[in-house]
């Protein structure tokens, strides 16, 4: 009787055991890549699972103002395609950001980043060039972790964009903040720049976005 009650007792134990390791993964799944539930705030959009979200402009979110309009004398790329650098984030080395929409998964998947159509570019004065990456990403995809080191950026770091001409763009961070995925105020033109900025998650919920800005020097 004893021995059938300590084989008992060893096969609870060993049921017990692959719970917890079962249950310990899937925590630091949800960790790594966050919960496959969108947020409230996508409203059923389009999110990753990180609940990841770009804003999708309305026609007038943006507004081409009088700073925006580009000086005669410059000379626009027929591919409107930019790279991006930046010396202090590993994986973000003169990568392609295509122009797209801020729902636009697969782009956002398969490159470090997006320019959020709508918003500026580098050779337009007084543009904002809004770019978008995920923080964690999809592994074995550009953009696993590809704008992880976003919180890294201070006052005075580069930020180099390049466009289909080989010119080179090369802006400072001036401001790093927090705001709430509803926003969209960070995407429109700053008075008396020429910025770009850049968008992520926050950790470890996703809730909120960091957004770095930089100036054209």
């Amino acid at each position: 009787m004893g021995l059938r009650m300590g084989r008992l007792a060893n096969i609870v134990l060993n049921v017990m055991s692959l719970v917890l390791v079962v249950a310990g993964l899937a925590l630091v799944s949800t960790f790594f890549f966050g919960s496959p539930v969108p947020s409230p705030v996508t409203g059923g959009r389009a999110a990753d699972a990180q609940n990841f979200e770009v804003p999708v402009l309305t026609k007038n979110a943006a507004p081409a103002s009088a700073e925006r309009q580009r000086e005669p004398e410059v000379r626009v790329p027929e591919d409107r395609t930019i790279r991006i650098t930046v010396p202090k984030m590993a994986r973000v080395r003169d990568a392609v950001v295509p122009y797209t929409t801020g729902n636009d998964e697969e782009a956002l998947r398969n490159h470090v980043g997006i320019h959020l159509k709508g918003t500026g570019f580098p050779w337009e004065p007084g543009a904002n060039v809004y770019i978008a990456g995920h923080r964690l990403g999809y592994p074995n995809t550009p953009s696993f972790l590809a704008f992880f080191d976003l919180n890294k950026l201070r006052k005075g770091d580069e930020i180099i964009l390049t466009d289909s001409l080989g010119r080179r763009y090369v802006y400072r961070v001036f401001r790093v903040l927090v705001v709430d995925p509803t926003d969209i105020y960070v995407t429109r033109p700053v008075e008396g720049k020429s910025v770009v900025t850049l968008q992520t998650c926050t950790l470890p919920d996703y809730s909120q976005r960091l957004i770095v800005q930089a100036e054209k020097v």
